[in-house]
């Protein structure tokens, strides 16, 4: 039966709500309802990106998520941030390889040869795409290194997105590009480890060849736990903040631990603890896999409460993020 809930909104989320109703379908829909109570009473959101979600086009449900007002900080890798523009600026020159499982070790050889680097089914063109990029950041990184000014990485993209230098490139609407909208609303991005990145290498290598003089001109991930500690402190005073983490690893790790710093490192009282907590991942508990941890586990870390809404998706977030964030948008 379809809710009165469902009714009022479009014909994916009638979709959902009629036929996800047990296993991990039915906490796909109780995920997607808890987010919504907690925007409805006035909470913010925090997403998380780790994996290849860019490179999988989530900006094509995520970019409007933010325009809309359902995210108001990110937490990615490096990689999120940087494919995103990559496939802003070079998508026409991507290749897909369907049959990606039966490739030989040399047909792999013949991808590098031609500067194809592979994410599962999809070849990111090496030159098109990320030295494409690399020319825009290496101007503003030598800039800002020659004027004494310091940016986080987010912040380097914000400006070259902003200054206008890549649309002759662009290759999708910019509307499906999430960085593109969350420059324009100006929204925090935290990128914890930025250095395991591609733009992170090429940052490197300016280092070492001299023309970035000083190491320091990206700021650190130090500094982004500094900044995400401000704006947790602020926000959470004025409202609740839940926590939609896609996938694993630090792009989560990293922004959940702000609370038990606050309160057990710097000994703040009164900070409120994550206000929604929901988890998409294949990682299974074993072997002490943070990844694969319950939600209660984090109860023990201070990170979550006892009465926190938790939601685990064990399932691929490619086809599992895209469906709630149109149930949050009413599509």
């Amino acid at each position: 039966m379809i809710t009165p809930e469902a009714v009022a909104k479009g014909p994916i989320s009638q979709f959902v709500e009629h036929h996800f109703r047990h296993f991990n379908a039915a906490a796909l829909v109780d995920a997607a309802k808890g987010y919504c109570a907690h925007l409805e009473k006035g909470g913010k959101m925090m997403v998380t990106l780790a994996g290849a979600m860019s490179t999988a086009e989530l900006g094509l449900s995520l970019a409007e998520m933010i325009r809309q007002d359902k995210v108001h900080a990110i937490s990615c890798t490096g990689a999120n941030l940087e494919e995103d523009i990559f496939n802003l600026i070079a998508h026409d020159f991507y290749e897909r390889v369907p049959n990606y499982r039966d490739l030989s070790p040399q047909q792999e050889q013949e991808l590098l040869e031609r500067h194809l680097n592979r994410v599962t089914d999809t070849c990111i063109p090496e030159e098109e795409a990320m030295r494409r990029l690399e020319k825009a950041l290496l101007e503003e990184w030598i800039a800002a290194d020659r004027a004494g000014e310091r940016y986080f990485p987010h912040e380097f993209i914000y400006r070259i997105l902003r200054s206008g230098r890549l649309e002759p490139y662009y290759q999708i609407n910019p509307r499906d590009s999430w960085v593109y909208a969350a420059m324009e609303a100006n929204l925090p991005i935290y990128v914890p480890g930025w250095e395991d990145s591609t733009t992170g290498n090429m940052y490197a290598a300016h280092c070492i060849t001299g023309e970035i003089r000083h190491v320091h001109t990206v700021r650190t991930g130090i500094e982004y736990m500094i900044h995400l500690a401000d704006w947790y402190t602020r926000t959470s005073a004025e409202c609740s903040i839940g926590f939609f983490q896609i996938g694993g690893g630090i792009a989560g790790d990293f922004p959940i631990c702000v609370v038990p710093m606050l309160h057990q490192d710097l000994g703040r009282k009164g900070i409120p603890l994550w206000g929604y907590f929901c988890q998409i991942s294949d990682s299974t508990t074993s072997y002490g896999s943070y990844s694969g941890a319950v939600p209660n586990e984090k109860i023990t870390w201070g990170k979550l409460g006892v009465d926190t809404p938790k939601f685990v998706i064990e399932s691929d977030a490619t086809i599992v993020a895209p469906l709630i964030f149109a149930w949050v948008l009413g599509w």
